[in-house]
Order: C-alpha cells, then structure tokens, then sequence
C-alpha cells in the first residue's frame, strides 16, 4: 500500500474490535487524519505510549480503503505529561476538541490550526502558565485562524472607537448601536485583557487581576460557543 509520512498530534481514539483502536490526528501537512493502530491495545503493542492524547509524533500512514488510514510507523516528538495533572488534562480536552471542530473536514491543510495546538500543549504543561489563561487565548486564537477573530478596541459593527460591550454574536467589541441582545459591558480593562490573550500577550495577561480574568473568560466561553455553533463537551469538565 502507498504510505506518506507528517509530524501529527493526536486529538483522540477510541476501541475498534478487541485489539484495535481509531486514532485522530491533526498534522502538519494533511490535516486532521483519521487512522486504525492494529494491536495497540495489546501488552506487545509496537507503538506503547506513543499514541495517547495530546501526544506529538512522526507518523507513517498507509493508504487505508475508505477514509482510514494505517499507522505503520511512530516515533514521539514529544510525550505529553498533561495526564498527571487532572485540571490542565480537563484544559487539553477542551484544546483539542476545538481543534477537532474547527478542522473539519479530513485531508484538508490545517498548518495554523496544528502549529497553534501543538504549542497551546506544551505551553499546558509549563506550570508558571495560568491554564485557565492558556485556554482562553487557544480559543481566541483558534478562531481567528478560523476566521472568526474577535474584536477588542473598535466596534466590529461599525468600526466606531467607543466600544461598551461585549457581543458574542457581534463579533466581539461593540460600541452601544450596534449592541445585541445578551450583550455583556466590557471596560478598558477588558479589553486590553481580550487583546492579550487574542495576541499571546502573556505579560499583560498573566499581570490581569483575577476579577477581570474570570469576566473575560466568561465572554471567551460564550463567543467560542456561538462561533462553533454549540458548546464544547468538554467545557463542563474543565476545572479552573
């Protein structure tokens, strides 16, 4: 069977027959891949731990029938250590089920959208990160790969410098006439906060009080719901 060969991060899997398991990845180069790891559940298994969540390989896949690939080959780029801390492995769920909403459709190029997960990981696991603040800038960020990015300093309506809310279904930053129903008041601390999290400003993020950092996360929430049509499984999970 022809096989290709890409750097991936695995998203998820889940148990195919006894021994088996489907494996989704987002790659480098072809986007999110969908593969079969025969024997991986087995104590023989070639692979071992390589191909557990939130993991970094160089995969070789084989040309499956249908839309599954084989994994052939695994070498770890980097094994994740998220699964020894439950609140940052609840932080990745919710990353790499964004990853999986926003790329879609399988085979498509996604290189923004993996380089940004793969550095959202490992930031995870660097402890003087704030987890919570690492979420929220993922899923700003995300977005706006997407196309969805978010306004911050002038209304995304009518491009008017006196902003006053916060409208998910907007576009984010909102002067008061163009403001919508549900529309949350943003303040200039808000703001800049929303800004740095959007620009993986961490000196300003991380230096934001904590009364304004649980504000704007709440706005990041209700923006990436709307954006992403329906609410994250694994929002509910996710300790902050």
């Amino acid at each position: 069977m022809p096989t290709y060969r890409d750097e991936a991060v695995v998203l998820r899997s889940h148990q195919l027959g006894e021994a088996d398991r489907i494996i989704t990845f987002l790659t480098r180069r072809y986007g999110k891949v969908r593969a079969v790891a025969k024997g991986i559940r087995k104590t023989s298994s070639r692979f071992g731990g390589r191909l557990e969540p939130y993991c970094q390989v160089d995969i070789q896949f084989a040309e499956g029938r249908g839309s599954l690939e084989v994994v052939t080959q695994v070498e770890a780029l980097h094994v994740s250590r998220l699964a020894g801390d439950y609140s940052r492995f609840t932080a990745a769920e919710v990353l790499v089920e964004t990853a999986d909403r926003l790329v879609a459709e399988e085979g498509s190029p996604s290189l923004q959208q993996y380089r940004l997960l793969a550095g959202a990981l490992r930031a995870l696991e660097d402890p003087a990160r704030p987890y919570p603040l690492v979420v929220d800038s993922y899923l700003l960020r995300a977005l706006a790969v997407a196309g969805y990015a978010v306004a911050t300093t002038r209304c995304a309506g009518c491009d008017n410098a006196e902003v006053r809310w916060f409208s998910p279904q907007g576009g984010g930053a909102v002067c008061t006439a163009c403001r919508t129903s549900g529309s949350a008041p943003l303040d200039s601390d808000d703001a800049a906060h929303l800004g740095a999290l959007l620009a993986g400003d961490w000196a300003v993020a991380t230096a934001t009080d904590g009364a304004t950092a649980r504000r704007v996360d709440g706005m990041v929430v209700a923006y990436a719901t709307w954006h992403l049509d329906r609410a994250l499984r694994s929002l509910p999970y996710f300790e902050r």
